[in-house]
């Protein structure tokens, strides 16, 4: 096909579906490469994931982590970009189908990224809020907000104790950061915000079900964001399982219930669940199957990178953060060009330059190239990373701002509760008031795409 394509006078057609890390590094790789590129993703932005803890947490506004997708395509005259949501892939004609128009393509990279995993525990879906789209970030941020603001008016003990406890389910990366960003959230700015509430009151509870935070990293990060959490006022609890989620509570394995109206989910992630609608092989986390060169066993002008690809290697399968979506989405689109080109294709292999989380103020772990940092020069690390890769120098600048009147100040300046066109609870105008039960619970966000 590409060969009668380049007699006819035309070039090869890459589509890339998702404009998250590991779609909008394949499209930077094949810039001005000889092929025409097509973007595609539902969203005109690209989210900076690593960041959206903070959104949640009233540390940065969301503006702050996204830049817009075509600004990104600016220079690159051989990248074009549409929006839209893909709801079929027709792979014996190469073509597929998005907001009701046909999109033919001779090479194709899905970079879907993943969604929330619940694990089946009842209740999850329905009653615990995600972090994985800007959305629901905006949506817990405003909850969080709005439980103080009815907590001020809430003369029923047992309520206000609901209200004032923050259960986080993870002891990963995403829940460290996020236990240590609601504790600092809690404990400067809005004790002077809420002076009549007594913060005494407030929990923050860090569950986990494996013996030790960061299980993924080296045993001692882990200890020293355990002892830092604690400091901070986190009750960190591990070995510790949630059996059920309610409206009122976190019930845990051994029965025991937490009682509280926040519970945030950080455990785990699965492959989006369209790729098993399109009819892609999958396996029971819902990534699609792919072999060394990150190609579709039956289709090898099919790649797929990034959170959604089961791409593994000698230590089992890789994780789904987004170092690995960058890698594999630059190393598909070399394919690309190797494929076209008739060269023998390179196997994916992953480049692990280390892992860091930031636990709250002058505290950070982190392990690089074999050597780990702890503390104020691991936090100094963290901070330097993340800004050089935030897309957009006024993104960085912003954040860099934002960052540095927290530090020096105590303050965040973005503790608003806005409109959102998210369904439930933490809108302005019902300020977080979750249904009763009995009542049908809110919609859950868990199918909204968030593109790694």
């Amino acid at each position: 096909m590409e060969k009668g394509l380049r007699l006819m006078g035309h070039r090869p057609r890459v589509v890339i579906v998702g404009a998250g890390f590991g779609g909008l590094w394949a499209a930077r790789t094949l810039a001005r490469a000889p092929v025409d590129v097509v973007l595609l993703d539902r969203n005109n932005y690209h989210t900076f994931f690593p960041l959206l803890y903070q959104v949640a947490a009233a540390e940065l506004s969301p503006e702050e982590i996204v830049h817009p997708v075509r600004s990104i395509l600016r220079p690159w005259l051989n990248v074009s970009f549409l929006m839209g949501n893909v709801s079929r892939i027709d792979l014996a004609a190469r073509v597929l189908q998005a907001n009701g128009s046909a999109i033919p393509y001779d090479y194709l990279i899905l970079a879907i990224g993943s969604t929330t995993g619940f694990f089946g525990v009842p209740g999850a879906a329905e009653h615990s809020f995600p972090l994985k789209s800007l959305d629901q970030g905006i949506r817990l941020r405003n909850h969080i907000l709005c439980c103080f603001e009815r907590a001020t008016r809430e003369a029923d003990p047992e309520r206000l104790r609901r209200m004032l406890t923050f259960v986080i389910v993870g002891g990963g990366p995403t829940g460290v950061e996020f236990a240590g960003a609601l504790a600092e959230l809690l404990h400067k700015p809005l004790v002077r915000d809420f002076p009549r509430l007594d913060f005494r009151k407030t929990r923050v509870v860090l569950l986990e079900a494996a013996g030790r935070l960061l299980p993924a990293l080296p045993e001692k990060l882990g200890r020293y964001a355990h002892q830092r959490l604690t400091r901070m006022g986190v009750e960190v609890v591990l070995q510790t399982a949630v059996s059920e989620i309610s409206p009122r509570s976190a019930v845990l394995k051994d029965g025991s219930a937490i009682p509280t109206e926040t519970v945030v989910w950080t455990a785990g992630v699965r492959g989006e669940p369209i790729a098993q609608a399109w009819g892609l092989p999958v396996d029971r986390s819902g990534r699609i199957m792919v072999n060394a060169a990150l190609q579709l066993q039956e289709h090898p002008e099919v790649f797929v990178v990034g959170d959604v690809a089961r791409s593994a290697e000698d230590n089992g399968p890789l994780p789904m953060i987004a170092p690995v979506a960058i890698q594999q989405g630059v190393a598909a689109a070399r394919n690309i060009q190797r494929q076209i080109a008739g060269q023998p294709l390179l196997p994916f292999r992953y480049h692990d330059r280390g892992t860091m989380a930031t636990i709250g103020r002058n505290a950070a772990v982190a392990d690089l190239g074999g050597r780990t940092f702890t503390g104020f020069p691991a936090w100094v690390i963290w901070l330097g990373v993340h800004l050089f890769n935030l897309i957009g120098f006024r993104n960085r600048l912003i954040v860099l701002i934002n960052w540095a009147w927290d530090y020096f100040l105590y303050e965040r300046a973005l503790r608003l509760i806005l409109p959102t066109t998210a369904c439930g609870p933490g809108t302005s105008e019902d300020c977080g008031d979750k249904p009763r039960e009995g009542q049908a619970p809110r919609e859950s966000l868990i199918n909204q795409h968030s593109r790694q």
